[in-house]
């Protein structure tokens, strides 16, 4: 008879002791060109991301010429003094880097993602890029008509229409912020490759940029690398541009965006607020997210889950553009899409979420649960060395100091529910807010004017 197999059983794993969590700490320095650069050393993590800031905003773009910040930033990989437009994008796909740019109201962003074995050849195309961008004419007339043809279909994307309208409702006619940031059609077919190389040589220059990476850098010598290769691009000295002051009107009031036979109503409910410098940011950011930043939130909860109005409600605060003084602003909204014949009883709806929360406030279990949400996922949202880059470079943009992340996500945890409930209810008063509804105004202006939610007007669609 033989005898029963025995088993040796490995004691069981124990968990270690959790470390707690900060936003990663940059170390910075200059290059002697002026450059100044932000890097962060993260294990592992071996795809490098680079982001480099010019301070090119769209403020500075010439009269008539809207568009020609977004040509220029997307004319940086179409070749430079060393290689053709085929070649440059070549060189990029041997080195499985990838590169690209884009233009917004604080300035122009480049975003190089690389393995780090790869980083000193695509190091120096960026450089190049950025030293001797070549803005061949027929390069420049390419990305135009590229640029043109986008145009009518953001005009035919509710989304895209209602943004645009918003906007031009909220700001003066004077102020760049009214107007689409990637340009009209009657402005961008004024742009060419002498206009491009204007902005360029007016704006773009070292002692005015910065750059930040982020990667496992062990072992890489990047002062070396950065001096042989970003350390070439010369320029004159600048100071940075003065940021002009933002005047917007919030008076409370609906525009419809007439779009004969829509099945839906595009929503997009907006006014302007304080940035990030402001000491209610943290509270602001707790109230939005419970007011509308997930599928729990009291806007869903009522419209989409009790009412059946909605795929889904957000409320959400974006920052558009931010001063050392402190007196940038983001734009506080919400968004979504509503079917036709319910747009009325939605935004009577949405108005009584919103007295409500005036009314009663935000219960703890709200906030403990955004709380959670916003804080507790930061570890995971923060994996990659890009989303390390891309905050690091928001604060740049705004400027906001290097540990403003970390203690962000303190004062998160810190802030209360009365604290947020205030924040909310500051952010979204019923009387300082523009409505913009992109739908068959036929169908939905008589509802609208019933609520008595502010003046109603009509737009055509275009």
């Amino acid at each position: 008879m033989n005898e029963l197999a025995t088993m040796d059983f490995h004691p069981q794993p124990q968990a270690g002791e959790a470390r707690p969590w900060a936003f990663p700490a940059p170390g910075r320095g200059t290059l002697d060109n002026g450059l100044t650069v932000l890097r962060c050393q993260r294990p592992g993590q071996q795809v490098v991301a680079v982001e480099v800031l010019l301070d090119a905003p769209l403020d500075a773009e010439p009269a008539n010429l809207d568009g020609v910040a977004t040509i220029m930033a997307r004319a940086f990989s179409e070749g430079t003094d060393k290689h053709t437009a085929e070649e440059f994008a070549a060189e990029l796909e041997r080195c499985g880097a990838t590169l690209d740019a884009h233009a917004d109201h604080p300035g122009v962003r480049l975003s190089l993602e690389v393995p780090v074995s790869r980083l000193p050849k695509a190091l120096g195309l960026l450089a190049d890029a950025l030293r001797a961008p070549a803005f061949e004419d027929s390069e420049i007339e390419r990305l135009v008509r590229n640029r043109l043809d986008e145009i009518p279909h953001e005009t035919a994307n509710p989304a895209r229409r209602a943004a645009k309208e918003l906007s031009k409702e909220l700001f003066p006619a004077t102020s760049r912020m009214s107007r689409p940031r990637q340009g009209t059609e009657e402005t961008v077919q004024k742009i060419d490759a002498a206009a491009v190389r204007a902005f360029y040589e007016k704006y773009v220059r070292p002692a005015t940029a910065t750059v930040v990476v982020v990667g496992d850098l062990a072992g890489v010598d990047l002062d070396g690398l950065l001096a042989e290769t970003l350390g070439s691009w010369a320029g004159l000295s600048a100071e940075p541009r003065p940021v002009p002051p933002v005047t917007a009107d919030d008076t409370g009031r609906v525009i419809i965006v007439d779009r004969p036979g829509a099945v839906q109503t595009q929503l997009l409910i907006g006014r302007v607020g304080a940035d990030r410098h402001d000491r209610v940011w943290p509270a602001q950011v707790l109230g939005t997210y419970c007011l509308g930043g997930t599928l729990t939130s009291r806007l869903d909860r009522v419209l989409r889950e009790e009412k059946g109005y909605t795929y889904g409600v957000r409320a959400f605060g974006q920052v558009l553009r931010s001063a050392p003084d402190g007196t940038g602003v983001a734009m506080l909204a919400i968004s979504g899409s509503i079917d036709t014949p319910n747009t009325g009883p939605a935004l009577d709806d949405l108005w009584k979420v919103l007295r409500t929360l005036a009314a009663e406030g935000l219960t703890d279990a709200e906030r403990d649960i955004a709380v959670q949400n916003l804080v507790g996922v930061a570890p995971l949202k923060f994996e990659t060395a890009g989303a390390v880059a891309g905050t690091l470079a928001d604060q740049v943009e705004q400027h906001l100091p290097d540990d403003y992340q970390a203690t962000l996500y303190q004062q998160l945890a810190a802030t209360g529910t009365v604290e947020a409930t205030a924040a909310a209810v500051n952010a979204f008063p019923m009387d300082r807010l523009v409505t913009v509804l992109v739908g068959d105004a036929a169908q939905i202006a008589e509802p609208v004017k019933a609520l008595g939610i502010g003046e109603v007007s009509v737009v055509a669609a275009e």
